[in-house]
Order: structure tokens, then C-alpha cells, then sequence
């Protein structure tokens, strides 16, 4: 049939991963650091994808395409919330970490200066694929929402970002997921106090910024928000 259907333009595509964030019904993929559409019978037409675009890389065109299958996308969706956690992973196990303010919260490298930094971190898994959507950690937490190069470009990430907040961290150049859904899961069913996104200066980073901004619009709470932009050689630039 001759529909309206998106289009997308790989030479301006950046990357970044927003589009595939912001495709509700899962039909853009990033693959190979580029979007792509991997389901047109997923693409409702509706172009939620469109605005999310940094660069304009994503247009509407018609053209032969098959029908728009909403069951196909409403079976896919229940079949990604039940999948199980890879391989069964034990390191994936849901947790909360104490920390005891003494010497041995601190490590150095062996042969290395006598400079010992504490670990800041207050839970178990960090990764936003693997996080549950529910745990005691996250009621009256203060959440961080982090860009994975951000704790290596910045120094002193622990003591300025990661202290006494939960921690969830992704790649949305790297990882053809939907932050959002988890993102809006975890503000709806539990009670964040703020949140606090980090990401890198990169435009490939928008993408998780629009994430978070996605699911605190779904979530249908009001919670105070700011983006923290770090620079490639390890400044805070916003």
C-alpha cells in the first residue's frame, strides 16, 4: 500500500540515538552508530521521531509500505518487559550498597601515588537496561542520570555527582534500547525526589538527555531536573 512513512537521511544522521528513543513503538534501530529503519510495519506514520532529531536527518515520504501492524508492535512490547535478564547474570541482582567511612572504602593501584579515592556509589546495577523498575533505593532518592564517558572524562565524579544519589548510567549511541520506557517506569512507580542528568558535550549525548526529559513528561509527576554538560577534556561546560 501507498502510506506516509519516515525517511532517513544516513548522511545527516549523527548518531546520537534520539529518534530511536523517542520511536514509542520501536521501529528505529541504531546500527553500526547510525539510525535505521528496521520495521516500517512498526512505523505508525505519526513522526514522533521527527523533533527529537538534532540534525533534520529524519523527513516523512510516501511510498510503497506495508501497513501499519499495531498488534505486531503491542506483542513486541510485552515480549521486551518480560524478556529475562541475560543469561541469568547473578552480577545483575538488585542491590543496596553501605558504605562505612573508614580507609578500607578506599582504593589505589598498586605502585601508584598514595592517593586513595572512596567509591560513592549506593546501589547495585548501574546500567539503566538492567536496573529494576522497582527497589527501596529509589524512594526519596536523588537521581542521576549519567552518560558512560562522563565518569571518565570528569575527575571527580564521585564526589560531585555520584554522593548521595542512585546512579543509572547508558550509552544511547551504543545501546538500540528505549531508555525512556525504563526511565518513565522508574519516576511513576517510585518517589524521586530530583534528578540530575550528566552527559557529555558529544551531540550523541542528546540522546539521553532527551530520554530523561521524555519520561519525566510520561511519568506525570513534577520533579525538579538539570542537565550538566561535561566537556571532552573534563570541564563542566553547563
Amino acid at each position: 500500500m501507498i502510506r506516509k512513512i519516515i525517511k532517513i537521511d544516513e548522511e545527516k544522521c549523527n548518531g546520537c540515538g534520539a529518534c530511536a528513543a523517542a520511536c514509542h513503538e520501536g521501529a528505529i534501530e541504531m546500527i553500526d552508530g547510525k539510525a535505521k529503519l528496521t520495521r516500517e510495519d512498526y512505523c505508525d506514520g505519526l513522526g514522533d521521531c521527527l523533533p527529537a532529531c538534532p540534525t533534520d536527518a529524519i523527513s516523512f515520504e510516501e511510498r510503497e509500505a506495508p501497513a501499519y501492524d499495531e498488534a505486531a508492535v503491542l506483542a513486541a512490547k510485552a515480549k521486551k518487559a518480560e524478556a529475562p535478564l541475560p543469561c541469568g547474570c547473578p552480577g545483575s541482582q538488585s542491590r543496596a550498597i553501605r558504605r562505612e567511612n573508614d580507609s578500607s572504602n578506599c582504593s589505589a593501584l598498586p605502585d601508584s601515588p598514595a592517593v586513595s579515592i572512596a567509591s560513592q556509589l549506593s546501589q547495585w546495577p548501574v546500567q539503566i537496561k538492567l536496573a529494576p523498575v522497582n527497589a527501596p533505593y529509589f524512594n526519596g532518592a536523588k537521581l542521576l542520570v549519567a552518560a558512560d564517558c562522563t565518569a571518565y572524562a570528569y575527575g571527580n565524579f564521585h564526589n560531585e555527582f555520584i554522593r548521595d544519589h542512585v546512579t543509572l548510567i547508558g550509552c544511547p549511541k551504543l545501546d538500540s534500547v528505549d531508555y525512556s520506557e525504563k526511565l518513565t517506569a522508574i519516576l511513576a512507580n517510585n518517589d524521586i525526589r530530583s534528578v540530575t542528568v550528566v552527559r557529555m558535550e558529544v551531540p550523541c549525548c542528546g540522546g539521553i538527555e532527551h530520554a530523561v526529559k521524555t519520561a519525566l513528561q510520561e511519568s506525570g509527576k513534577f520533579i525538579p531536573w538539570q542537565v550538566v554538560t561535561i566537556s571532552t577534556d573534563g570541564r563542566i561546560i553547563d
